[in-house]
């Protein structure tokens, strides 16, 4: 998640085009026979673990961060592409500069469903400079990539076309999805009928937030968390520092799910989730210390279930 702060520095994007146009017509045929509406798979926290691990260890490879323009973050998405073109996704890289460096977009597409009713589901992939970035936002880029390979292994063939994006620029200001935003054309735009978010999942004092944009999309995820017997909260911490605003700003639904940055709990809160109050949901927040040991299982179990949840529920 991005600092809340005024004036970022413009970006010159360039498209790279490798097998599709990431808001069009979707390459390769339908998977085989599966289920058209079956109920959500359990997405496995130690599988969602051996993810951030691998990125842990690309970080600790590269200087210590995955951060934009950086030899850990290309690692990084070399990493998740080579899952889901195992897993029989049809992928996309865009290029574009920001501050001089190059940045790279990752997109990948399930076969099959309608292609003009898209469901989107999304995470930033790039670190800031001073840590490995674990949290924010490994966490949700290892989620939304177990949910896909979840996909992939349950043959899951859902009435809408199911896509997945792992953006990069995200700590210098949205780059990477507004590059994705702005390259749509009005028509594609319109077929992405929900954008769904996940920025920091795995907070070690978390909270339950979720995003209070699209109702249909807040619905769902309030539906998964009351089942578990969870309270939430609205998210209130800005709406414009996650890879949600420029979707919203061009008129897509969204919705996502947020377990706390560096606000404080409150004692009401830690009364309801557990936790300390008094201290940060993440006191790791964009510093060093942000590594696998800044995770807290249960929150990313549920979030990582919940985005299942959404997946299978808003693409049936």
């Amino acid at each position: 998640m991005k600092l809340s702060v005024p004036g970022r520095a413009a970006a010159t994007a360039v498209v790279t085009a490798v097998s599709l146009l990431a808001g069009g017509s979707i390459a390769g045929a339908a998977p085989a026979a599966g289920p058209t509406a079956a109920a959500a798979p359990d997405i496995s926290v130690a599988a969602v673990k051996a993810h951030l691990t691998q990125l842990q260890s690309i970080a600790t490879a590269n200087g210590g961060n995955r951060a934009h323009g950086r030899a850990g973050y290309k690692a990084s998405l070399d990493y998740v592409k080579a899952k889901l073109d195992a897993a029989g996704f049809t992928t996309t890289i865009q290029q574009f500069t920001s501050s001089g460096r190059t940045g790279y977009n990752l997109i990948a597409d399930w076969p099959g469903g309608d292609t003009g009713q898209v469901v989107m589901a999304g995470s930033h992939l790039d670190s800031v400079t001073s840590g490995a970035g674990i949290n924010d936002n490994g966490s949700g880029s290892a989620a939304v990539l177990e949910t896909a390979l979840a996909v992939s292994r349950a043959n899951f063939r859902p009435a809408k076309h199911l896509r997945f994006a792992w953006w990069g620029a995200e700590e210098l200001g949205l780059v990477g999805s507004r590059y994705y935003v702005n390259s749509l054309s009005t028509g594609d735009r319109s077929r992405i009928s929900g954008y769904l978010n996940f920025d920091m999942i795995g907070s070690p004092n978390p909270g339950y937030f979720v995003y209070d944009d699209d109702p249909a999309i807040e619905k769902t995820f309030k539906e998964y968390y009351t089942g578990l017997g969870v309270p939430t909260e609205i998210e209130t911490e800005g709406d414009g520092r996650s890879d949600h605003a420029p979707f919203k700003n061009a008129g897509v639904p969204v919705g996502g799910l947020f377990s706390g940055a560096d606000y404080v709990k409150t004692a009401a809160q830690a009364a309801k989730w557990g936790g300390t109050s008094g201290l940060a949901f993440d006191r790791c927040y964009h510093s060093s210390c942000d590594t696998t040991a800044n995770i807290n299982d249960t929150a990313l179990d549920r979030n990582s279930d919940a985005i299942a949840y959404a997946v299978w529920g808003l693409s049936a």
